[in-house]
């Protein structure tokens, strides 16, 4: 069983602060939780960018692609039909499903990759061990591991930055 600090906050900027000089120390920023978008989190706690564009690109095209095709193959090699003299292959026909094939493919693969990603799934029990989090609270996670400083000063700096209450819990 592991160990973490849990560091709950009023303040946004005292957060970050508290983010930044913990990650300078060697500590391992597990989670933050807030009630609203943190401007510049991301790049205190050192996340990376998602792929979740380049998955929706991926979807996207593989969508158009497949579209484009059906329409060609269905229209003028499957079945074709001669309908007051257009062509078989009319592109400005084409481009309606084109684009719904190219949104649907890419919102599901969205919705998909997001949903794995995450780990959501129906039924999923959450457990907040800071409740607060979800109105007017913010919540630091930081897990327990060689090299890092003590609790007293760990819980020093956290409490120097603004933490209204700092704890150890198992998880």
């Amino acid at each position: 069983m592991s160990r973490r600090t849990v560091a709950v906050f009023e303040d946004d900027h005292a957060l970050l602060l508290a983010v930044r000089d913990a990650r300078k120390l060697g500590c391992e920023i597990s989670e933050v939780l807030s009630p609203h978008p943190v401007h510049g989190l991301d790049d205190v706690m050192g996340i990376r960018k998602s792929r979740l564009p380049w998955v929706t690109l991926a979807a996207g095209l593989a969508g158009l692609g497949l579209g484009t095709w059906l329409e060609y193959w269905t229209s003028a090699t499957d079945w074709p039909l001669n309908v007051g003299g257009k062509p078989f292959d009319s592109f400005p026909a084409f481009v309606p499903v084109m684009f719904e094939l190219t949104v649907l493919a890419a919102g599901v693969a969205t919705f998909v990759f997001v949903l794995g990603r995450s780990g959501l799934r129906p039924g999923k029990a959450v457990a907040l061990s800071e409740p607060r989090t979800t109105d007017d609270r913010f919540a630091l996670y930081i897990n327990h591991k060689e090299g890092m400083p003590s609790k007293l000063e760990l819980h020093g700096l956290l409490r120097g930055h603004g933490a209204l209450s700092c704890r150890e819990e198992d998880f």
